[in-house]
């Protein structure tokens, strides 16, 4: 897909680190010109030097309205418009459950989550419209698809950013606007690090931690990095999606498509161990029904 952005201007959200800037990287050499939207100043000014005339970097806290408004107006003044948009910022947020979340911890994770993908759709709007259409990619997660994978509040933003997409798609369509949203697995970013509090520099650890074991965990053998989850961007951010919209893409080595026992043979079966059964009881009924 060399070259399947030329000519086109994304805004990233989050874009200084992990998934974002794995994105960054991948927007840009195919072709893109990117405006980051981070609260890493540092690292943005690093983006910049990097990638020269290809980059501008906005400091950006994606609950403030204000805030998304500069991004995309720097987008136009910059680069002349806008044609898509990854709102892919967001963090672990709130541990808390049910019986003891609060009513600010709530908040704060839907604020990030959730009212700040709608703000960034919101602002983008018109800038595609003038260029005739667009496209939007929201991050979600599997956190949205399964209980389990993640904090109550966080799990229920991501739910409802699966959601949202599907019906800001909807009424998008006749700008010619597209909208799909991307589930991430078990990717090597810092984010389990911060959401549990620890500096960056431990949460960076961390994250080389998960690649390293994450493939023991799912069916496709490797840890999921943030290059996978910018590849499956790329494809719902470029013409080669021209026909998709309003749908979610589950990039997760397959992680959620079952229990271990449904890809992993030495694993036993729930349902046998309720039984009783054991594998290789299992294995021994399999060969005698097999060879009558």
């Amino acid at each position: 897909m060399t070259g399947s952005l030329d000519g086109k201007i994304a805004v990233i959200t989050g874009g200084c680190s992990g998934i974002g800037l794995g994105t960054v990287e991948l927007f840009i050499a195919e072709g893109a010109k990117v405006v980051v939207a981070d609260m890493q100043d540092d690292k943005g000014a690093m983006l910049e030097a990097r990638f020269g005339d290809a980059l501008r970097y906005v400091h950006c806290d994606v609950t403030q309205e204000a805030h998304i408004a500069k991004v995309m107006a720097t987008a136009a003044e910059a680069f002349g418009g806008l044609d898509i948009l990854f709102n892919n910022a967001g963090a672990g947020g709130a541990s808390n459950g049910v019986e003891d979340m609060t009513a600010e911890a709530w908040d704060s994770v839907m604020n990030l989550l959730v009212r700040a993908v709608v703000l960034g759709m919101k602002r983008a709007v018109p800038f595609m419209r003038a260029r005739g259409g667009g496209a939007i990619v929201n991050t979600a997660s599997i956190a949205g698809l399964q209980a389990g994978w993640g904090p109550l509040a966080y799990s229920t933003a991501k739910s409802a950013v699966i959601h949202l997409t599907k019906c800001s798609a909807a009424e998008l369509s006749p700008q010619n606007i597209r909208v799909n949203a991307i589930c991430p697995g078990l990717i090597a970013t810092s984010i389990f690090g911060t959401a549990m509090g620890l500096p960056r520099e431990v949460s960076d650890q961390m994250a080389a931690q998960i690649a390293s074991v994450a493939g023991d965990f799912q069916p496709v053998p490797k840890g999921g990095m943030p290059e996978d989850i910018a590849k499956a961007c790329l494809f719902l951010a470029s013409d080669a999606s021209a026909f998709i919209t309003g749908t979610h893409l589950v990039v997760d080595g397959g992680i959620t498509m079952g229990g271990r026992h449904a890809w992993d043979k030495t694993s036993p079966s729930p349902l046998l161990t309720a039984l009783g059964i054991s594998p290789e009881q299992a294995e021994q009924m399999r060969l005698a029904m097999a060879s009558q």
